[in-house]
């Protein structure tokens, strides 16, 4: 364990700041090749039916019958002959039933025709709103869902490549960041050599690191020197590198800075849709007021300037919301009250599930449901579940779809561990 005498000898508060984060750099990397021996890559865990029936749209009496006539990949069976899927499994049940299924029922909700490409911006002006969170969820979800998924990592933080495995000092090379495909010199990368792929299938990556914040310096340079004449260089960066690889997906998750730089302003006016996170505490929605002040502002100007600001959706998400909080609930009703349809009808609760499953970087659809009380897991994914499924139903019903195609909706309840037994019966 270090202490202050490890540091002797370093009086400069630059080469001090420098020692401590090699120091957690080290720990931090150690750390994870503990959790994820010996490659450092993340495993998934295994579904079961009543999981995968729910992601496949199908009830699980169905899915069950599917595997007793071998139709379909073969399931895992445990010591309770309990069925369990993987993540690839459920993939390839989609396009048996795509083949085989019911009629008229969509197992494969790839955009087709003359449906656009969402692009869905998580967006807070205040750290600790759940936005990471919330944009892994998503993403993860919607992949698991089907959906061709990619998550774009726009914050030099980096916490959502964290949550994806990656430690930008140990995993990235120079230029090997979503700084590589949008930075304004001789260097720049397509945006195709530096996706890579994740541990769920239907779901890549374009990671995050310190390196793009250089766009934040870069690009006030490149303003002067053209006397402001380049504006549009910087607003349509993104948007251009995403022109590389938009047929390859459905969705796109863009996790935005909290702040309001030149990074979240390319993401805001390359984006179909925007999510907005709150936690509803006065400090925060003071904080969220000023933010949408200060986007409006700036955005009226990235208008006029020839800025597309068209979306097909903008919603506001309560995160971290406890119904036992009188002021948290009163606050959630002073939203509703003053922005109507436009607050998610479903928020997010705080959940101890989620910010434990944090801890060793894992989401709900990674940690094992047995490592928590069951009323704590099914809470948590019950919540997780609606927050999801109403988002998902937006952007069907951007691309135009009469019917989302959704599976059936939780009813205020998860799947209970009887039923999941009786599968073994």
């Amino acid at each position: 364990m270090r202490n202050e005498s490890d540091y002797t000898g370093i009086h400069d508060i630059a080469d001090l700041i420098t020692a401590q984060a090699e120091a957690l750099s080290q720990k931090l990397q150690a750390h994870r090749l503990k959790l994820f021996p010996p490659s450092a890559q993340k495993p998934l865990r295994q579904f079961g039916i009543a999981e995968a029936a729910k992601f496949l749209g199908i009830s699980t009496g169905y899915l069950k019958n599917l595997s007793l006539e071998s139709k379909g990949p073969v399931p895992a069976l445990n010591g309770s002959r309990r069925r369990f899927y993987t993540a690839e499994q459920i993939g390839e049940l989609r396009v048996y039933l795509e083949k085989y299924g019911r009629p008229n029922h969509l197992y494969l909700p790839h955009r087709r025709g003359g449906e656009h490409l969402q692009i869905i911006a998580v967006v807070n002006f205040k750290g600790g709103s759940c936005k990471t969170t919330t944009a892994t969820h998503l993403a993860q979800h919607l992949a698991l869902r089907g959906h061709r998924v990619l998550a774009i990592d726009l914050d030099p933080q980096a916490s959502l490549s964290a949550l994806f495995g990656l430690q930008p000092e140990f995993d990235l090379g120079p230029n090997e960041s979503l700084y590589g495909a949008i930075r304004y010199d001789q260097q720049i990368r397509p945006l195709s050599q530096i996706i890579r792929r994740t541990n769920f299938p239907g779901l890549d990556l374009v990671p995050g690191a310190i390196e793009v914040s250089e766009f934040e310096y870069d690009t006030p340079t490149v303003l002067a020197k053209s006397d402001g004449r380049e504006t549009a260089t910087y607003y349509s960066r993104l948007e251009t590198a995403l022109a590389d690889v938009r047929d390859q997906y459905d969705v796109v998750i863009v996790d935005c800075p909290p702040q309001l730089g030149y990074l979240t302003l390319a993401a805001l006016c390359t984006a179909t849709a925007v999510l907005i996170t709150v936690h509803p505490q006065m400090l925060d929605v003071m904080s969220m007021c000023q933010f949408l002040a200060m986007m409006a502002g700036t955005l009226g100007t990235m208008k006029r300037v020839g800025a597309d600001l068209r979306l097909d959706w903008m919603r506001y998400l309560i995160t971290r919301f406890e119904p036992g909080d009188g002021p948290q609930t009163q606050m959630v009703a002073f939203m509703r009250s003053l922005f109507g349809d436009y607050v998610l009808k479903h928020p997010m609760l705080k959940s101890v599930a989620i910010s434990d499953a944090g801890m060793t970087k894992q989401t709900l659809y990674e940690i094992e449901r047995k490592q928590f009380t069951t009323a704590t897991y099914d809470r948590a994914m019950e919540s997780l579940d609606a927050v999801n499924w109403e988002i998902e139903e937006l952007i069907h019903e951007a691309w135009g779809r009469e019917s989302p195609a959704l599976p059936e909706k939780p009813k205020g309840r998860m799947i209970t561990s009887a039923e999941e037994a009786a599968d073994g019966a």
